[in-house]
């Protein structure tokens, strides 16, 4: 855990994708959000109120040891990835929801994700670790997540100009780091995760799928739109894994801790993908009943 890459490379690495975030948000996305109230009050209810709960079932369900069961309360606890954004925009949901979500997400994860993990740490009781919401902790939470994110605002407010420059070259970084992020804990922790490897994919497969599942049922129930709701799915259902590996790694330093977050960040591409095929399918199938 004092190595180069727990210590100095994964929060920089995190920090890089964040500041991405930054450039490609604005104070009016947030302003989005009065918008649409109703639609982002039930994404983020089901991000911080009902995903906490659902994955909560499923460690128990599971059995998961310990360690491993506060590493997936931890990555329910992350909120949506810049990932979520590509994936609206390829299966045509609304990308200005997302952004605006994964904003607002990503500030108040500040102050949600110490509490669920302090609080799962005190269910759970793995070894001797520390329970209770630590400032050091949070603190800790807020420079790697929030920090960036305003820099790159801020970057974006004053260098309009760079900022439209350096989007397609971060953004490409900010793929490449994530992979390199996901693939260093996986190697990093081979042995532990070669013998929990059966355990974790049948949990993060069964809580991945239900992320998505709710995040687009539970708008479409309240009447929400499609498009919106394809958003709220993504948002929801595709968790920033990195955040996860990085606060189990360099902020808890517990390795073990970022195995779930690790396994999801590999399988969660493909299991996206195929929720997203599943909803266009649905959709062509609508349009060629409305033209006959």
């Amino acid at each position: 855990m004092d190595s180069p890459l727990a210590m100095i490379g994964l929060p920089v690495a995190l920090g890089v994708i964040m500041f991405g975030l930054g450039l490609d948000l604005t104070p009016g996305d947030f302003a989005r959000i009065g918008k649409r109230p109703k639609a982002v009050a039930l994404a983020l209810a089901c991000q911080l109120l009902l995903l906490p709960a659902v994955c909560f079932g499923l460690v128990l369900l599971f059995r998961l040891p310990p360690v491993l069961a506060v590493g997936m309360m931890l990555l329910a606890a992350s909120p949506g990835g810049t990932t979520a954004n590509l994936y609206s925009h390829l299966f045509r949901g609304d990308v200005a929801l997302n952004i605006s979500l994964t904003a607002i997400n990503s500030v108040i994860a500040v102050l949600t994700l110490p509490v669920i993990v302090n609080l799962s740490i005190a269910w759970f009781q793995p070894g001797d670790m520390t329970v209770g919401l630590q400032l050091k902790k949070t603190i800790e939470v807020f420079m790697i997540v929030l920090a960036p994110v305003g820099l790159g605002m801020l970057v974006r407010g004053f260098k309009p100009g760079f900022a439209r420059a350096m989007d397609k070259p971060v953004r490409l970084a900010s793929v490449v780091i994530l992979t390199l992020v996901i693939a260093g804990a996986v190697v990093s922790n081979f042995a532990v995760l070669k013998d929990d490897f059966i355990a974790l994919a049948g949990i993060v497969v069964s809580f991945c799928i239900l992320s998505l599942g709710i995040g687009f049922i539970v708008p479409r129930l309240f009447r929400i739109n499609r498009e919106q709701s394809i958003a709220s799915a993504f948002e929801v259902g595709l968790h920033n894994a990195t955040l996860a590996i990085v606060i189990a790694e360099s902020v808890l330093a517990v390795p073990d801790m970022s195995l779930p977050a690790a396994v999801y960040g590999v399988l969660m591409f493909p299991l996206a993908a195929v929720f997203g095929l599943l909803i266009s399918r649905k959709d062509a199938r609508r349009a060629a009943a409305v033209e006959t």
